[in-house]
């Protein structure tokens, strides 16, 4: 029998792959005739399974699952730990593959009708779904398109990475999320990798300053498909939303501001070849930059000074003034700072020693309940502060914290990469256009004062806002 704390984990991805079914129906401001329709919708087609295959799921569970959502959120959609494991008669089955053998054209909700005809009753399109794939055998289903348009601001935001230039060797990404109903840039940061962490240094921030959207809509790279991406847009009650492969209808706000990213912001970049001495390169074209901190410094200024303030040709209007007018008509929705942190959290699965103690990202730490010596549990952390005590739980209910007694790290190795982030001979003129948008919002700084809202820290887990 398996530890109930692996079964924990199994719990927990159940429930994020059945919000992520139900999604589209818990948006709060549905109507319950809305909803009912939504509802209609999401039967009415196969969903991808935990596996990735499509799946059918019937009317009375998607009911349920947004009962329980409504009622208890994530944990609500939790599985107990006590399940049973119903077992379909083989000659049922049996039947069922002949039924689909002789008409391949037959979808399983077909053959349930068939079967429930001959005998009064039939196992779940899924587990006839399921029986069909392991015979080999063709499974019929509908492909949905769907089109994504904002009507409103914090309806979707599109985020997406852009491979950039190299500094000092190293590769740099542009992690970016955009408002689709205003192309405003709610979130942007460069980074030395594509991963997860940085990431999340990213979104994390956003969230707190510009609010909860009802929906992200990214494409299908590691990063986006990570866990713990999965899990915080749960938490907070997103919508987490993968383009297809080869399908990426709606993606073109965020392509389009790439390509301008390109045209007016990478191009006016030289990068400095720190190998020389004193970093100094006669002849530069452009705006120089050595490190990755610059860039981000320079990337902010052009969004703020240019990219906010030039019209769009779609919406007509500048990303900023359509923002700030989107706002006015439809309030965004906040969420406590405290919440958003503890939706980022990281997770590991540990097992308690006779004396209390166990070892986590190489520090080692001590529980408070005695009953869970020598037991597995799951931990629940800041990667970026080891150091502060961790939450504890056993048979999926909390039992407390551990409190660290050794540590020899203060950040996870993953999020401390995360953190550390930070031509010759041809006629130039001299122009240093990033620098001049530069000076122009350090200017505008002092002129305008401090605002208060758009503050953001040197901690390396809050990373940059725009």
């Amino acid at each position: 029998m398996s530890d109930k704390v692996s079964r924990r984990e199994k719990a927990e991805r159940i429930a994020l792959w059945r919000f992520k079914v139900i999604q589209d129906a818990v948006a709060d401001d549905l109507t319950s005739k809305q909803r009912g329709l939504v509802v209609r919708d999401i039967v009415s087609k196969p969903v991808p399974g935990l596996d990735g295959e499509p799946v059918l799921v019937s009317r009375s569970t998607v009911d349920r699952w947004v009962k329980a959502w409504m009622g208890k959120g994530l944990a609500g959609l939790h599985p107990g730990l006590r399940q049973c494991q119903p077992k379909t008669d083989p000659q049922v089955l049996e039947l069922a593959l002949s039924l689909k053998r002789e008409r391949p054209e037959r979808t399983a909700a077909q053959v349930k009708r068939i079967i429930t005809r001959l005998t009064g009753d039939a196992p779940s399109e899924s587990t006839l779904l399921r029986c069909f794939r392991k015979e080999g055998l063709p499974v019929v289903h509908h492909v949905v398109r769907g089109r994504f348009q904002a009507d409103f601001v914090n309806e979707i935001w599109v985020g997406d990475a852009l491979h950039g230039l190299r500094i000092n060797g190293r590769k740099t990404y542009l992690f970016a999320f955009l408002d689709d109903h205003s192309r405003y840039v709610v979130a942007a940061r460069w980074a030395y990798a594509e991963d997860s962490a940085r990431l999340a240094i990213v979104l994390k921030p956003a969230l707190t300053t510009w609010g909860i959207p009802q929906a992200i809509y990214v494409d299908n790279g590691s990063a986006f498909k990570d866990a713990q991406l999965v899990r915080a847009c749960a938490r907070l009650g997103i919508r987490l939303v993968h383009s297809a492969p080869g399908q990426p209808q709606g993606r073109g706000k965020i392509e389009r501001f790439f390509n301008t990213v390109n045209t007016q912001f990478l191009t006016e970049i030289t990068v400095v070849d720190q190998s020389l001495v004193g970093g100094t390169q006669p002849g530069l074209v452009g705006t120089p930059v050595a490190d990755i901190n610059q860039l981000n410094d320079l990337f902010r200024a052009w969004v703020d000074v240019e990219y906010h303030r030039s019209v769009n040709d779609t919406t007509g209007m500048a990303p900023a003034q359509a923002w700030a007018q989107g706002i006015k008509q439809t309030p965004v929705k906040r969420v406590d700072p405290v919440k958003i942190n503890e939706a980022f959290l990281w997770a590991a699965t540990r097992t308690v020693n006779s004396q209390g103690l166990f070892k986590l990202a190489g520090n080692t730490y001590q529980v408070q309940d005695t009953q869970l010596l020598t037991r597995k549990i799951e931990v629940v952390y800041d990667p970026f502060d080891l150091s502060a005590d961790v939450a504890c739980y056993h048979n999926d209910k909390p039992c407390g914290t551990a409190t660290i007694v050794l540590i020899t790290r203060h950040t996870h190795r993953k999020a401390e990469k995360a953190a550390r982030d930070e031509n010759p001979g041809v006629a130039t003129t001299g122009i240093d256009y990033l620098g001049m948008l530069n000076s122009q919002r350090r200017t505008e700084a002092k002129t305008t004062g401090i605002d208060y809202t758009r503050l953001t820290t040197n901690d390396p887990r809050q990373g940059t806002l725009l």
